[in-house]
């Protein structure tokens, strides 16, 4: 199955197991989704003798993983895990590169672009380096608390003497970095290659 279909079925088998009396709509609102695809998904994996449901007066119904859920809901969270140890790894050694990347161009104050498991494996990469993060800015995330140690920022201008800028959203990534090179040129600009960046480095715009 598709690794976004896998983790639906993965947190829907999660959220039973959590909580056998949970609702369709309190599922879908605790996985992120809307009530007809959780209620869709709910139906796939009973008709596959993933769940089994009773009814429980009144008007209520009563979702429990069967063996065969349990099963693969194990096999759903190794599938996870190795994918999540894959992208670490990956991660580590693309920040890296940037890192070694941004030295070489004479950058020393960065900020990143993006909070998220990206930015976080980018400050622990940093650790040690000559390279200072500045910080993480994010306007969705504004008023969070410290990501790996470093402020939230709601801007670019509330970062000060910034030499580079390090791409790490994962959500709409070219489009934070297009609008960035616009205003400031893609000469300032790094991101992981993870990212699938178009940029004129690749042959890209």
């Amino acid at each position: 199955m598709p690794p976004n279909e896998q983790q639906i079925i993965l947190d829907l088998l999660s959220e039973v197991h959590r909580d056998s009396r949970a609702t369709q709509r309190e599922i879908a609102t605790n996985m992120g989704i809307a009530l007809g695809l959780a209620n869709g998904y709910l139906k796939r994996c009973v008709k596959k003798g993933l769940i089994k449901v009773s009814q429980a007066p009144p008007n209520r119904y009563l979702y429990y993983l069967t063996p065969a859920g349990f099963s693969e809901k194990a096999r759903l969270t190794g599938d996870y895990l190795a994918q999540s140890f894959d992208f670490f790894r990956n991660a580590r050694s693309q920040c890296r590169q940037v890192l070694d990347d941004a030295a070489a161009r004479g950058w020393r104050r960065v900020v990143l672009v993006g909070a998220s498991e990206l930015a976080e494996i980018m400050a622990l990469c940093a650790t040690g380096t000559d390279i200072e993060l500045v910080g993480v800015v994010d306007p969705a995330a504004q008023g969070d608390a410290p990501l790996a140690g470093l402020p939230v920022l709601p801007s670019l201008a509330a970062a000060s003497r910034v030499d580079g800028i390090v791409i790490t959203a994962l959500q709409g990534a070219q489009a934070v970095y297009d609008s960035y090179a616009a205003e400031l040129g893609h000469q300032r600009l790094a991101a992981p290659a993870l990212l699938g960046l178009s940029t004129p480095e690749n042959g890209g715009r």
